[in-house]
């Protein structure tokens, strides 16, 4: 877990750590079935509110439980969803819960190992898992949910990812693992920026080299072998932001990575007149 994410309450360790002593998969064993603990609904409902969830998204809950997630997202947002749980009496359950809130027309549950699943059409996802999971789930997500995918998990984080957000919410009643207060963390997921660029225009070649972590990037640039000095530069989903200085003058680029391409526009100088511009590998 990264330092800066060492303000989980010691409660909350403690118990992520006996869990983990129970819960990690022995060697040999294909299916392990993590301790089912609830999510607080106020903690349901600020996790659906911080992903932006609409009725247009479709959510996917990873170890759903008694399906309250998915449900919520049902009722309160008007969403498609799918609660992925490896205990079939919970399934069952959750499907009973479903009916009860009128909402099991949108709300469906399946008995499934969340490493097996295919849950590439999510545009949200919620998780709250044990960190073995989620250090297993990190390399599935970014290969598998689209740009701009959000995911959202109650506790605990991907090992290396910076999240995008993090919120501290308050309890009404006190949870057994987390006391009066829960964290939840907010990722979109990024395009795959990585790698080295290039684009024509009338001002000459312009060269984008690219290291990216999640949504973490690092960028070399040079415009007809003059460095371009970054200041800011910024991933969210598909979406390229870069800023800084060329010969003193600020430029920025705005644009979208499209696969094998970025496609965007970029301002020059003072007057910020605008050049577009396509890098392509």
């Amino acid at each position: 877990m990264r330092p800066s994410f060492a303000r989980l309450a010691p409660l909350l360790t403690a118990f992520a750590l006996a869990l983990y002593s129970q819960a990690v998969p022995a060697q040999g064993d294909t299916v392990t079935t993590p301790p089912f603990v609830t999510t607080p609904p106020e903690v349901v409902d600020r996790m659906l509110a911080l992903a932006g969830t609409l009725p247009s998204d479709y959510v996917v809950d990873l170890g759903s439980g008694d399906g309250r997630i998915v449900i919520a997202a049902a009722k309160k947002f008007g969403a498609r969803g799918l609660g992925l749980e490896l205990d079939p009496k919970l399934v069952a359950e959750s499907r009973v819960n479903a009916s009860a809130a009128g909402v099991a027309d949108k709300a469906q549950f399946a008995v499934q190992d969340v490493l097996r699943a295919d849950f590439s059409k999510a545009t949200v996802v919620t998780a709250y898992l044990l960190p073995w999971l989620m250090a297993q789930l990190s390399p599935i997500f970014l290969d598998s949910l689209r740009p701009g995918a959000r995911i959202v998990t109650h506790a605990f984080v991907f090992p290396s990812w910076r999240p995008d957000r993090v919120e501290k919410v308050r309890l009404a009643v006190p949870h057994p693992s987390q006391g009066d207060e829960s964290t939840i963390y907010l990722w979109v997921v990024p395009a795959n920026s990585r790698g080295f660029w290039q684009a024509a225009s009338p001002e000459g070649k312009w060269s984008l080299r690219i290291d990216q972590n999640f949504q973490e990037v690092d960028v070399e640039a040079t415009l007809a072998g003059a460095p371009l000095k970054i200041a800011n530069a910024r991933l969210e989903g598909d979406r390229l932001s870069l800023s800084g200085t060329l010969r003193g003058a600020p430029f920025a680029f705005r644009g979208r990575v499209e696969g094998s391409r970025i496609a965007g526009e970029a301002e020059l100088g003072a007057d910020k007149r605008i050049t577009p511009l396509v890098f392509t590998k």
